[in-house]
């Protein structure tokens, strides 16, 4: 088990969010679980025990972001693990789509992203150890109908994951990124059972995804052993996308 430290983990009241949280803390570390409404990220930490606090704040408010970040460095110390995991759909065909449809989808998934980021750079600088990992979808290395705003929001990811690994190696901070395929969630329970189907059909290893696959992906990539790791984009699909 790699050293103690402090993790934050956004999106973590339920699904991938939630158990990835409880990945971190299996490996030892103080964990910050933030959704939207801190009561929701209570359910986590109970589920989690020990060592960790549920937060609120909008990560597309960057002066929500700041206040959270600051109130997690005043009760545990400096974060220097960070998983961005938020994220939100508004699913509709781009001949339908609304502005606020398009706008919110970036706001929360992108933006969202770099508003965290922003926030605890210093601290992992000053620190001279970082581990962010980013979470995007399949849909943004492949597209998807009806999934423009969400597809660009994920796509964008990427390239920011990229960048931020250049500009920030020299300081010993890794950035990379998770994409995952068809995940047992919320977010996919919609799915008609022929959509179901068609998916487990087509994935190699013929399931869906759990959320413990990708907590299990990031838990590597946020450890000492993932050191020389940075700027990745890892797929966990099943294989569906090959």
């Amino acid at each position: 088990m790699s050293e103690q430290k402090v993790a934050v983990v956004t999106g973590a009241s339920r699904g991938i969010g939630k158990a990835i949280a409880e990945e971190l803390a299996r490996q030892g570390h103080i964990v910050a679980c933030v959704a939207t409404r801190r009561e929701n990220a209570e359910k986590t930490v109970e589920a989690i025990g020990g060592q960790a606090k549920a937060y609120g704040c909008d990560v597309s408010n960057a002066a929500q972001v700041l206040e959270v970040m600051t109130a997690i460095d005043d009760d545990f110390g400096t974060p220097t693990i960070l998983v961005n995991n938020a994220g939100i759909t508004r699913d509709t065909l781009l001949a339908r789509m609304s502005d606020d449809d398009w706008q919110k989808v970036i706001d929360v998934n992108l933006t969202g992203t770099y508003n965290c980021i922003k926030a605890l750079l210093r601290g992992m600088m000053k620190a001279r150890w970082g581990r962010i990992v980013n979470i995007t979808s399949v849909v943004g290395l492949h597209g998807a109908a009806g999934q423009v705003n969400y597809s660009a929001s994920k796509a964008g990811l990427v390239g920011l994951t990229m960048s931020v690994a250049r500009e920030l190696g020299s300081r010993n901070i890794t950035c990379n990124a998770v994409a995952p395929g068809f995940i047992e969630t919320d977010m996919t329970s919609e799915l008609s059972e022929e959509m179901r189907a068609n998916v487990m059909a087509s994935a190699p290893l013929g399931r869906l995804g759990t959320p413990e696959d990708i907590a299990g992906v990031v838990g590597f990539l946020t450890s000492d052993a993932a050191g020389y790791v940075t700027g990745q984009t890892i797929t966990v699909d099943g294989g569906l996308t090959l």
